[in-house]
């Protein structure tokens, strides 16, 4: 009854011990620098997206709505990585922008419906894109978890794409959202930068080569046979 007694009270002591280590073995992994850049990311990417569906509905020019969908569309795909990485290493993440950044937001909704909603609204990202390519530069010189850095340096030029299309406070998106070519049912995509004209033209210039091709291969053997 002893032995018994004392091998599940020595089990239930390592259970605990186990639990209560676990989370700070995952924490010790990131450094106080690579927390910070986590957290402050996170909201960074929260601030975009929230100004990206705000552009989208309220801007007057098709660029600064292109822009805004631009926003959308990469830093989501960002703040799931960086989730993905607080989650590993159990960092706690914000749930909200910073009360700044939420200021900013207000302030430039205020503007709807006007053009000076557009002005401010670009002028409001080039600041917020230049400090968070500080943000990400600091990461990459001072973090230390390979991980997080690693996810900072991919996140570096599409930042600084973003900061190209409104540096200055000046919008310099294409008229019309860019797509990727694809192929779809089947049919062949057609190729970046080509009317959908130039790319039929393009591939009915392809079958005929294919087409002449099979012929010469033909009078090729008939020839042969004929020797």
């Amino acid at each position: 009854m002893r032995t018994r007694h004392w091998t599940s009270t020595t089990v239930a002591a390592l259970t605990l011990v186990g639990a209560s280590v676990a989370p700070a073995v995952a924490v010790e992994q990131v450094g106080e620098q690579d927390s910070t850049f986590l957290k402050a990311a996170h909201q960074g990417n929260l601030a975009e997206i929230a100004a990206g569906r705000d552009a989208r509905e309220n801007a007057e020019t098709a660029c600064v709505r292109n822009v805004g969908a631009t926003l959308i569309r990469d830093h989501t795909r960002l703040d799931a990585q960086g989730k993905a990485l607080a989650e590993k290493f159990g960092v706690a993440l914000p749930t909200a922008p910073t009360p700044e950044q939420q200021r900013q937001l207000a302030d430039v909704r205020a503007r709807a419906g006007t053009a000076a909603y557009d002005r401010a609204w670009l002028r409001v990202q080039a600041a917020s894109h230049e400090k968070t390519l500080a943000l990400i530069d600091q990461e990459i010189r001072a973090g230390q978890n390979p991980e997080v850095k690693a996810a900072a340096r991919a996140a570096r030029p599409v930042v600084a794409m973003h900061l190209e299309m409104v540096r200055g406070g000046t919008c310099r998106a294409s008229a019309g959202p860019a797509s990727v070519p694809a192929g779809s049912g089947g049919r062949a995509a057609e190729a970046p930068g080509l009317p959908r004209s130039a790319g039929a033209v393009a591939l009915g210039g392809g079958f005929l080569l294919a087409a002449s091709g099979a012929v010469w291969v033909v009078r090729v053997r008939r020839a042969a046979a004929g020797r």
